[in-house]
């Protein structure tokens, strides 16, 4: 006879009772008595003036443009004959070159390229003038920005000239050249370092020593007299 037998299982004891199930909240006893169910919203809602389907928040969204809205709101003090829908257009329009004029001063700060534009300050109400966004839009036209070369003035634009004061370049030594100077030099290092003369000139820093106690002096002195003269006063 042979008998198959059950694989061997241990149980381990559970060392903490299990947990209670969670009560419900009031809210969730709410939505159950009057039969609310959660809802998720859809990213995609139609927009009843473009006839399309648009996205409910973001670039591009439903009803979102306030230029293509069929009604504006003429600003106190303003023109009642101005036209309305130009003026949103037209902000807009300046928006969009000053966000491509900041764009541009970015990339060419994190490329140390200098600024794209020359920085010009802002006018009171923050808005620059419509000679500036043109030339901002100009040059965003033919900067290659995006594929990574960037172009900061026109191409028929004159070079700004090279500043005079110019500033001095450190010289680095070829790590491959002259070995003969390389030698001297490790030779006259591994002398200072052997010398008994001490490299630190003790004359000079002790002197500094002495003028940084003598001004701290000073400060104090100074300070105490300033206190005498409050105290009198208030007396």
């Amino acid at each position: 006879l042979v008998a198959r037998l059950p694989e061997p299982a241990f149980r381990l004891p559970r060392e903490k009772p299990p947990p209670r199930p969670r009560p419900p909240t009031r809210w969730e006893q709410f939505a159950r008595l009057k039969g609310i169910r959660r809802r998720k919203r859809t990213s995609l809602v139609w927009d009843e003036q473009a006839k399309e389907w648009r996205r409910r928040w973001g670039y591009r969204r439903a009803g979102g443009d306030p230029a293509r809205a069929w009604l504006a709101e003429v600003p106190e003090g303003a023109d009642p004959e101005e036209d309305q829908f130009a003026r949103l257009r037209r902000e807009k329009r300046e928006r969009v070159a000053r966000n491509e004029l900041n764009r541009l001063r970015n990339l060419a700060r994190a490329h140390r390229a200098g600024t794209a534009v020359p920085a010009a300050p802002l006018h009171p109400t923050g808005h620059q003038s419509r000679e500036e966004l043109g030339r901002v839009a100009r040059v965003a036209r033919v900067s290659t920005a995006s594929l990574g070369r960037f172009q900061p003035r026109l191409p028929k634009e004159p070079a700004e000239p090279p500043s005079r004061s110019g500033g001095r370049k450190r010289r680095f030594e070829p790590l491959l050249g002259n070995l003969a100077a390389e030698r001297s030099r490790q030779l006259e290092l591994l002398r200072d370092m052997g010398s008994k003369k001490p490299v630190l000139d003790i004359t000079r820093a002790v002197n500094k020593q002495l003028r940084q106690e003598e001004a701290e002096a000073a400060a104090a002195k100074g300070k105490k007299q300033s206190q005498r003269g409050k105290r009198g006063r208030r007396q």
